[in-house]
């Protein structure tokens, strides 16, 4: 009875020594694997929020962080040319970019830059995003023909908004740059309809100039004058004002007003005794009128102030 007690005792020992075994086993198992765990989760949080990850680039971008998206992108591109995300963010960010900079050089560097990586983005895009792109292309293109010595982008710019919004983008500013582009393009009366429909989301004082200039282009003076007028009743903008005064001076000469169009040119001249272009078209009166003499001296002062004004130039040279 005893040797079988023994026996018993024995062999709950060793179960309980096996038990404890197995149990210090899940225990190191379960540690190594925490541990692990802690570290593999600690390297992905690390990759995935480090200064230059995707998350980086979205978060920098919601806080209008362009230079930070710019850094940041440029980066993810280093190493994998062709994210898309990478390309359209790095693409918008260089916008924004260029806009910003004083430099034109600078905003040129930028703007080619916008414009590379997002037609690179185009190639992969996701039919909802194109779009959008699109949109952004056609303002990059805008402004690089504002910002070039040689107006080659105009038409490139038509073609990337009408295709926006033909995929459905809206945006208010769209009809405002179209008509611009259309006007660089000599395309008056697309412009003309493009303008309209901007005045429509906003009226402003640029645009009613924009529309005035082109309908006098279009040799629609009586249509011209009316947004002139609209101008020059609450129009605080000095710049647009003489811009106004200069175009309707020009109307008034094409309809023989010459008084009229000599108070014009004379109100800028007070308010800017530099304008080469008043004394060009002061000139264009007074040879009208058969005063050559007159008209001479005020070409010669625009060319004082301007020696390369092309009207003047031409004048002196059809009247020596």
């Amino acid at each position: 009875m005893v040797g079988a007690k023994n026996s018993s005792d024995s062999s709950v020992t060793k179960r309980k020594s096996k038990l404890f075994k197995h149990l210090v086993i899940a225990f190191c198992v379960i540690v190594a694997l925490a541990i692990a765990f802690f570290f593999v989760h600690r390297a992905i949080y690390t990759k995935v929020h480090s200064d230059s990850s995707i998350v980086a680039l979205y978060e920098k971008w919601e806080q209008y962080d362009y230079q930070s998206v710019y850094d940041i992108s440029a980066a993810l591109l280093a190493r994998k040319p062709f994210n898309n995300a990478a390309l359209m963010l790095h693409g918008y960010a260089a916008f924004f970019l260029a806009l910003a900079e004083n430099d034109t050089s600078a905003s040129q560097t930028f703007l080619d830059e916008s414009i590379n990586s997002i037609r690179v983005a185009l190639q992969e895009a996701k039919e909802k995003t194109m779009p959008q792109l699109e949109y952004m292309l056609g303002k990059a293109y805008f402004y690089k023909n504002t910002f070039s010595s040689y107006y080659y982008y105009a038409d490139l710019a038509v073609q990337y908004l009408q295709r926006a919004l033909k995929g459905g983008y809206k945006a208010d500013d769209i009809p405002e740059f179209l008509g611009l582009s259309y006007a660089a393009l000599d395309m008056t009366m697309e412009s003309i309809s493009a303008f309209t429909e901007a005045l429509l989301v906003r009226e402003s004082d640029v645009l009613l100039l924009s529309i005035a200039e082109q309908y006098y282009k279009a040799g629609q003076t009586t249509a011209a004058e009316q947004y002139l007028f609209r101008i020059s009743q609450d129009c605080k903008d000095e710049k647009i004002l003489l811009r106004s005064h200069l175009l309707l001076g020009q109307i008034y000469i094409e309809q023989k007003k010459f008084v009229d169009a000599e108070k014009e040119f004379q109100t800028i001249l007070e308010k800017n005794e530099n304008s080469a272009d008043a004394y060009y078209e002061l000139g264009v009166i007074y040879e009208n009128q058969g005063d050559m003499i007159k008209a001479r001296s005020q070409w010669r002062k625009a060319l004082r102030l301007q020696p390369n004004h092309p009207g003047a130039l031409k004048k002196m040279a059809d009247f020596k």
